[in-house]
């Protein structure tokens, strides 16, 4: 049988090339979603580029506190700094939710709508602290039936490297269970986790244990680019990853997979 995964376009407005790759791939039928990061400068100007796929692809929030623009906005910090606070008794959550709501303020005040969905740059939306105010603030905001929905980090079975358990480690199964809790819709899983190495032709067979092994309704994340810009840390993955999306082979691995791609916004996620 068929199944409906959400494919995600991560880091929308990090740069000009990854705007303009997730961009064109929309247009081409590549993408069912794409995640902005609003802290970046480009995107009041970016965002022209997805308005006529408006309604065509899910539009949402990539929750920032990692970044360069997190840095320079004055909350953000190192991932591994991060990380360490969320284990360590986790962010403020007051704290935390005013910088949520700041954010979804960016993001409403270009696109003219809330977010279909909303997730984090490097996963930081389920990090302790973080998580509790994140769906404080969806809860209180948006009624219910008209909320973004969630992404879980949490990895399928067949996709248990030592990254992808400590990314799920990191507080996925918790916001589950709040978000459940506050009639909040989740995507179920999350696929496309590696470490941006390896080239073209083994991001290729990746995808096609993905797209074999990712339950119904999983999201499968990407981050392509159409070209790699200077100072990128992983912008040689971006431009295998857009290479590749953009081909005949992944469109074969589609249909081989029968994968239809799916807006989660038309899914009915259980809230």
């Amino acid at each position: 049988m068929a199944k409906h995964l959400i494919f995600c376009a991560d880091d929308f407005a990090v740069n000009e090339a990854a705007s303009r790759g997730i961009a064109a791939l929309a247009r081409g039928g590549r993408l069912s979603a794409t995640s902005v990061m609003v802290l970046s400068p480009r995107w009041a100007h970016d965002a022209e580029l997805l308005q006529e796929l408006r309604g065509q692809i899910d539009v949402g929030l990539h929750l920032d506190w990692t970044s360069a623009f997190a840095r320079a906005a004055g909350h953000g910090l190192p991932l591994p700094g991060a990380m360490l606070k969320a284990v360590l008794g986790g962010f403020e959550q007051t704290a935390a939710r005013a910088v949520i709501e700041r954010q979804l303020d960016a993001f409403e005040a270009v696109w003219q709508a809330p977010p279909n969905h909303i997730d984090g740059h490097q996963h930081v939306q389920q990090f302790n602290g973080i998580r509790q105010a994140l769906v404080a603030a969806v809860q209180q905001r948006y009624p219910a039936g008209q909320r973004p929905y969630l992404r879980l980090s949490t990895c399928v079975a067949a996709d248990r490297s030592l990254k992808t358990r400590v990314i799920s480690g990191l507080g996925a199964h918790s916001l589950a269970r709040l978000a459940n809790a506050a009639g909040i819709g989740c995507a179920p899983a999350l696929s496309g986790i590696y470490g941006f190495a390896g080239g073209g032709e083994r991001y290729r067979q990746r995808m096609a244990r993905w797209l074999r092994h990712a339950s119904e309704g999983s999201i499968v994340m990407c981050h392509p680019a159409a070209r790699a810009e200077p100072g990128d840390e992983i912008g040689a993955a971006r431009a295998w990853e857009q290479a590749y999306l953009a081909s005949d082979a992944f469109s074969d691995a589609l249909t081989q997979a029968r994968v239809i791609l799916s807006r989660g916004a038309q899914l009915n996620f259980p809230a």
